[in-house]
């Protein structure tokens, strides 16, 4: 510790912030460009989500993890309960299944809603073990629709 009281945190023991990270859970995805990149990444897909995996170009080993459930599964409280359940799955998964240096996304379905939590969690674990070992989809369909004019 410095005179100051504060200990010198190295920038790999930080969040994005720049604040330090002491809990040992993965940094959370904040910004829409880290979830544009990740989607272009590896993708596998479960009933109850997808998970997108991409990885990061920089020399941090940090596991860095972002939710995201649409409108059109149904109402904030559906939505965010949803999202409760997903940072319950990564706080038991991503630890020791997890890509260091990766982004982690996942999306949610409708069913992430009823399926059991033991399911959800054996289709993370199946999920995570595809990306590893190369079986996940990387390649896109097409866009549906005329194409956009820029």
């Amino acid at each position: 510790m410095d005179a100051g009281g504060a200990a010198d945190t190295p920038s790999s023991l930080t969040d994005s912030t720049g604040a330090p990270d002491t809990s040992g859970a993965p940094v959370v995805l904040r910004q829409r460009a880290d979830f544009l990149a990740a989607n272009g990444g590896l993708r596998v897909g479960t009933p109850a989500f997808v998970l997108l995996v991409k990885p990061r170009q920089d020399d941090s080993p940090a596991k860095r993890i972002g939710y995201t459930v649409t409108k059109k599964i149904g109402n904030a409280v559906v939505r965010n309960r949803i999202k409760r359940r997903f940072r319950a799955l990564v706080h038991q998964v991503l630890g020791h299944h997890g890509l260091p240096g990766a982004d982690h996304v996942l999306i949610g379905r409708g069913e992430a809603m009823t399926r059991d939590f033991a399911a959800m969690r054996a289709d993370l674990v199946r999920a995570l073990e595809r990306v590893r070992d190369g079986k996940a989809s990387s390649d896109r369909r097409p866009p549906r629709g005329k194409p956009r004019r820029r």
